[in-house]
């Protein structure tokens, strides 16, 4: 094949100005920069930590057939508990050229689904079995910057670290074992220079949501010898929440959101703590022998605030045993049927509630204005109204309209926005000064509640301020 001469220079003035873009970006050098924001914080430790190369054209290395056999080894239950819903992904994403990776946390593709007609092209680009991709290897992509930041991450071409990837666009969800640890990264890969980042948007919450659904599958078919109490976290509204009962009621496991909601860990658990010390008691669902779900509204210990859950029983025992396709549906994901539980009306009605009062608000007012550059949970908070977490939650809402987090997230975004537009403060300083983790989180909420970049709003102000002194 002649190469063209002039399609030669224009891609490599491409990938050299994404080069430029890149170490600007993180080396501090480039204030504004539109659509990044998520990303920089990535590419930072991709150079600075890593000492990735931007420019470099090495291919990401793709174990043999053997080598991802090792690797695998360990992840071999979850794995083939993971199956059905890799299935029902690709079945989604399939005709829009995506591949499907199921990666351990050291990034290696151990599972995989895609067309096997296009599998030299896939492994060129290191998007198939056996692709290795951290973040230390490869630079800010969605396998490897979601196992660094354990939260979902979409990548879209030129917002890759390395300038070979920037036809690349991929998704990654991070899986959480059963300990609440991160397990696996699920990720969606397509090599498509004309894809769009609206519509890769769209398989990154796909991603999401089979991810979640691997994860409950897991969870069940590792305690199926136990009561499944799954319920939506009355926080946020959103989290998905599983506990494991065992005899008497004792919590045996719990998943991650569960631990973060409750404040469990691995020694509450092996105590043998109780169900009951964390809702009002109620046996009599437990004591059901027909075998089926069962639809209860549980209430909160110390509060008359209740959430809707679904109990799933224990698989029978003995002569009750299930088969193969009888355990697959005993297993199967619920959250769907949790959230829409209170719709259809099979649990009672929440009671009404008056809300903070307003000296309990104003408690809660000053102690966060008073430390918002900090980490404050909700039990800080509920602590300063004097109310259980449940109680505070569900108060707090009747309240103000909207969640503690949401709140929380407002005065940040307020803060921010105060900021960007008075001081010449870098992002990342000022994501930490209003108590975001780092500074990719910071831009990820500013657009979703201002709907603009941090980059961007600053620019609009400066230029405002700049047109009225002229």
């Amino acid at each position: 094949m002649v190469e063209d001469p002039e399609l030669s220079e224009r891609l490599n003035h491409a990938l050299g100005g994404h080069a430029q873009q890149v170490y600007s970006v993180a080396q501090g050098r480039l204030v504004k920069a539109p659509g990044l924001e998520e990303v920089s914080t990535s590419w930072e430790r991709s150079l600075n930590r890593y000492g990735v190369d931007p420019v470099s054209s090495e291919a990401p290395r793709v174990l043999t057939l053997s080598e991802v056999q090792d690797q695998a080894g360990p992840l071999d239950p979850l794995i083939h508990s993971a199956r059905a819903e890799l299935d029902r992904l690709y079945g989604l994403v399939a005709e829009a050229g995506y591949t499907v990776l199921f990666c351990n946390v050291d990034g290696v593709a151990v599972e995989h689904r895609g067309d096997e007609h296009d599998a030299s092209r896939f492994r060129y680009w290191g998007t198939w079995l056996g692709g290795v991709w951290p973040e230390s290897i490869e630079g800010t992509n969605g396998i490897g910057t979601c196992i660094i930041e354990e939260r979902p991450v979409t990548v879209h071409r030129g917002q890759h670290f390395r300038s070979r990837h920037m036809d690349l666009s991929c998704s990654g969800a991070p899986v959480f074992g059963i300990d609440g640890r991160l397990i696996a990264v699920l990720d969606v890969s397509a090599i498509d220079p004309k894809l769009s980042e609206a519509a890769h948007a769209l398989t990154g919450a796909l991603t999401v949501t089979a991810a979640r659904a691997v994860e409950e599958t897991y969870f069940r078919e590792c305690f199926r010898r136990d009561w499944i109490v799954a319920f939506i976290c009355p926080h946020d509204g959103v989290s998905s929440l599983l506990l494991a009962v065992g005899d008497g009621q004792r919590i045996v496991g719990a998943n991650r959101a569960a631990r973060a909601a409750f404040m469990l860990d691995d020694r509450r658990i092996a105590d043998g703590l109780n169900l009951w010390s964390i809702f009002e008691r109620d046996s009599a669902p437990f004591r059901r022998k027909d075998g089926a779900d069962i639809a209860v509204r549980l209430a909160c210990a110390g509060s008359n605030e209740t959430c809707p859950a679904l109990l799933t029983p224990p698989e029978p025992r003995g002569g009750g045993r299930y088969d193969t396709a009888g355990l697959a549906l005993h297993t199967r994901p619920r959250m769907d049927v949790v959230a829409v539980l209170d719709r259809l009306g099979t649990a009672p009605p929440r009671p009404l509630r008056g809300g903070l009062t307003p000296a309990a608000m104003r408690r809660v007012h000053e102690h966060v204005e008073a430390h918002l550059g900090e980490s404050i949970d909700l039990a800080a908070l509920a602590g300063v109204a004097g109310l259980s977490m449940f109680h505070f939650a569900r108060e707090f809402k009747q309240t103000t309209g909207v969640t503690p987090h949401r709140y929380l997230l407002q005065k940040r975004v307020e803060q921010a926005r105060e900021l960007l537009a008075s001081t010449d403060l870098p992002l990342a300083e000022i994501a930490f000064a209003v108590g975001f983790a780092d500074q990719s989180h910071f831009a990820r909420r500013f657009r979703q509640m201002v709907g603009t970049s941090p980059g961007e709003f600053r620019w609009s102000h400066r230029s405002g301020r700049t047109d009225a002194a002229g």
